[in-house]
């Protein structure tokens, strides 16, 4: 097996009071696609800053092929790309002219440079807005040239800060497909993303919650790790009695999944039982039940409420 590509060990950053991210140890290898994971505040863009050297550690080491983020930061960032969650490219500028600048400022030869920018054009779907210029184009327009721009030295590890946020599923299909391509090439691929149908394409996962690193591992072991089947209830009508439901103290979560409640709860057979037994809703009709298996969102529901594998809150 080969050396892992990046390796965090009790990496650190506290602004003031503070804890960003906190002591987070973990190994990548290459041509993986690895998914971060974590609300809003949870560390995630702290932690791609500090692995791309935009800001420094407060404690701990991290590295990438060998080389230190921070030391030898200036080394390292000729090697991967980086796609931040916001628009950063010049708006002014056409397609075509941010494509020139960004190869310029990695050295690109100007005959390589060309190439460059004709394979990206095609392979963004982006040779007809080539003389638009990039505050003109839509969202999912504007992320696909920013990955064209981070792309353009052929990295050998890209990182992605939720780049698929508000697009539409054609173009979050798009961006994907470009993912699946590379990481067929050998590129490694750290990507955060809210959306669990995306983490459920990563060859691995990291879940992280107030600066902490509590989970990683293959989608499918950390469906596996619950242990559990969860409770899917078919009653009509749904939504009022999702709100009911919410209200009752063993129940920690109700979520509507197509026309059924899936019910997220500390002992759900027991619960099922007592309601089969006496139904205590006599405006709901009851039209059955069925056992889930969990999927990528109920992973991310019980680590972010500390749920462990015996359906406990911690």
């Amino acid at each position: 097996m080969s050396d892992p590509l990046i390796v965090l060990k009790d990496l650190r950053k506290v602004y003031g009071k503070t804890i960003a991210a906190d002591q987070i140890s973990m190994t990548l290898s290459a041509g993986e696609i690895f998914g971060f994971l974590g609300a809003n505040g949870a560390g995630k863009t702290t932690t791609i800053r500090m692995l791309c050297g935009l800001t420094r550690p407060t404690s701990g080491s991290g590295t990438i092929g060998g080389l230190d983020v921070w030391k030898d930061r200036f080394k390292i960032r000729s090697k991967f790309g980086y796609v931040p969650q916001r628009f950063s490219l010049y708006p002014d500028l056409t397609v075509t002219e941010n494509l020139r600048f960004f190869g310029g400022a990695y050295r690109l030869a100007p005959g390589r440079l060309r190439g460059r920018i004709e394979e990206i054009l095609n392979e963004m779907d982006l040779e007809k807005k080539r003389d638009a210029r990039a505050g003109s184009l839509s969202g999912g327009f504007k992320q696909l040239l920013s990955m064209g721009c981070a792309l353009i030295h052929n990295p050998s590890f890209l990182f992605l800060d939720e780049p698929t946020a508000g697009l539409d599923p054609v173009h979050r299909q798009q961006i994907w497909d470009h993912l699946y391509e590379l990481s067929q090439h050998g590129t490694t691929i750290f990507v955060t993303t809210h959306y669990m149908d995306e983490a459920d394409r990563c060859t691995e996962v990291g879940f992280i919650l107030q600066g902490r690193l509590l989970a990683k591992g293959s989608p499918r072991d950390l469906k596996q790790s619950l242990n559990q089947q969860l409770l899917e209830i078919h009653v009509e009508p749904v939504m009022p009695t999702m709100l009911e439901l919410r209200k009752i103290p063993e129940i920690y979560g109700v979520d509507l999944r197509s026309d059924r409640l899936r019910i997220y709860a500390h002992d759900p057979r027991t619960l099922l039982k007592n309601w089969q037994d006496h139904w205590p809703f006599p405006n709901v009709k009851w039209l059955g039940h069925s056992w889930a298996e969990p999927d990528m969102g109920d992973v991310f529901r019980a680590y972010s409420q500390r749920i462990t594998s015996d359906g406990v809150a911690r």
